[in-house]
């Protein structure tokens, strides 16, 4: 075989090198980021968990086509205080903010046994601080970060923490640019608006096309499937149907017909971005912002579900889709936390974390290039009092056996598969392994005693650095029912 003559030698090794070089810019360029955060959707209520009811064909292609993340959390087990966490990177310790309309609910004093702050109660009532649906303007966002490296920004959508639109560049609630839902403390809602979805996903669409040449962020934050419900009839009528025809129970064929209102907003946006030829360099994230509501959706195998710290409460779906970096069809068992986008987006654009602020996660780039993360614990802290509804009430009033609570003052620290809950409501916790009891049917504080140690030890050392509140003024009016 003749050796190649120098010039066409030359030739190939320079167009190698080039190739190899537009290659490796796609993975290096400064990804866009369309961020899609769904209201109260399940663990379970994805076609990629096997649900029995539920279609969602768009959102099963993206985990096929990305990282489906098993374990993911975000920050709380409610609306508010994980969007808070998304978007600020911190914990609710540090925002304060715990709950949506900010106090305990709903209004059941008398089965408390620590003061917190409470609806129609005096100030003694205001032991610590709390954050009514409301971020610090002086707390730096994802936009505003983003903003730093060259990003449009945009929220679409439900927006839950306060009248401050936290510097991104467009807003809208409900698909009209420039307006607001969020305004003097109070915020118009759109659950009950069944084309609400479409319309949001129209508006996100409409600026992928006019920023292409940009990089952009857009944080399309959906009403669906929160209540009250809504959704086409004819949708809801073939839900009912098939929940007839499939012997189901515990279904909600409203809810059902909801859900498949995000997975075609999901497929709108994955087929624009091919359009545009933008796909391979954006990072697509779908998630929840907390579990599913127990009155509507199953959550099994996980247990309980919105408002609880069980794992049906705070493990959602999550799917990161980046063709240029990401591998198609892989899978994560590492605790990933909501706090941990602040890291993870100033890292892909290549500036530091905000300075001056706290930023309580950890960058998710090596995870998703297909490298290990260090060993680290994920925390959650409630220390107010939500009640719950018929099967939600999975906690007891303190010194009985009645179930009332949701949830009631408590720490959570998870590391790897242990997880530990601390009741400062009852001088207790539970423990339990997740790797063999995903359905945490097995307390086994009796047992693991020296682990149980360490991640009490854990878990003070960070409530002691996060200022934490613990509740620990005895409620006079707690009487209705006299501890044992």
């Amino acid at each position: 075989m003749k050796p190649l003559p120098i010039l066409q030698f030359l030739l190939f090794f320079l167009t190698s090198i080039l190739l190899y070089s537009c290659q490796t810019d796609k993975a290096k360029s400064t990804p866009n980021i369309v961020f899609i955060l769904a209201d109260d959707l399940g663990w379970a209520d994805v076609g990629f968990r096997d649900n029995p009811l539920h279609e969602t064909p768009n959102l099963d292609q993206l985990a096929r086509e990305g990282m489906t993340l098993n374990r993911f959390y975000p920050s709380a087990a409610n609306c508010a205080p994980s969007r808070a966490g998304i978007l600020t990177g911190m914990y609710g310790p540090r925002h304060h903010v715990y709950l949506p309309q900010g106090y305990a609910r709903e209004g059941n004093v008398e089965k408390m046994r620590w003061k917190v702050p409470s609806f129609g109660e005096d100030s003694t009532y205001q032991t610590f601080p709390v954050n009514i649906n409301h971020v610090d303007p002086g707390i730096t966002s994802l936009a505003e970060l983003l903003e730093e490296a060259g990003y449009i920004t945009a929220r679409l959508g439900k927006w839950h923490i306060g009248d401050d639109n936290q510097g991104f560049t467009y807003n809208s609630s409900a698909g009209v640019l420039g307006e607001y839902s969020n305004r003097n403390g109070k915020e118009e809602r759109y659950y009950n608006d069944t084309t609400v979805a479409r319309k949001l996903t129209d508006t996100a669409l409409e600026l992928m096309e006019k920023h292409k040449e940009d990089p952009f962020f857009i944080y399309l934050s959906h009403w669906e499937v929160h209540t009250p419900m809504a959704a086409r009839q004819d949708r809801v009528d073939y839900y009912r149907q098939k929940i007839s025809s499939l012997g189901l129970e515990g279904f909600d064929p409203v809810y059902a017909a909801e859900v498949e209102q995000l997975d075609k907003s999901v497929g709108r946006v994955m087929e624009k971005l091919r359009q545009l030829e933008l796909e391979d360099n954006t990072l697509l994230v779908f998630t929840s912002d907390n579990g599913g509501l127990m009155r509507f959706t199953d959550n099994g195998p996980l247990r309980a579900g919105k408002g609880t710290f069980y794992e049906g409460g705070i493990r959602v779906p999550a799917v990161f889709r980046w063709p240029a970096v990401i591998l198609a069809g892989r899978s994560s068992e590492y605790p990933v936390s909501g706090v941990d986008f602040m890291p993870t987006f100033a890292d892909l654009a290549g500036l530091s974390p905000p300075g001056g602020q706290p930023v309580d996660g950890l960058s998710l780039l090596p995870l998703m290039k297909g490298e290990e993360l260090p060993d680290r614990s994920i925390f959650f802290h409630f220390p107010l009092y939500l009640e719950g509804q018929d099967k939600e009430r999975v906690l007891p009033v303190y010194g009985t056996e009645v179930n009332h609570w949701r949830a009631v003052p408590s720490s959570v620290v998870i590391n790897g598969d242990w997880k530990l809950i601390k009741y400062h409501e009852y001088d207790g916790y539970e423990l339990f392994d997740l790797g063999s009891d995903i359905s945490e049917d097995n307390d086994l504080k009796t047992t693991e005693k020296v682990k149980a140690r360490a991640l009490l030890d854990t878990l003070q050392q960070w409530l002691d650095n996060t200022g934490a509140p613990i509740p620990n003024v005895p409620n006079e009016k707690f009487h209705a029912i006299t501890p044992k």
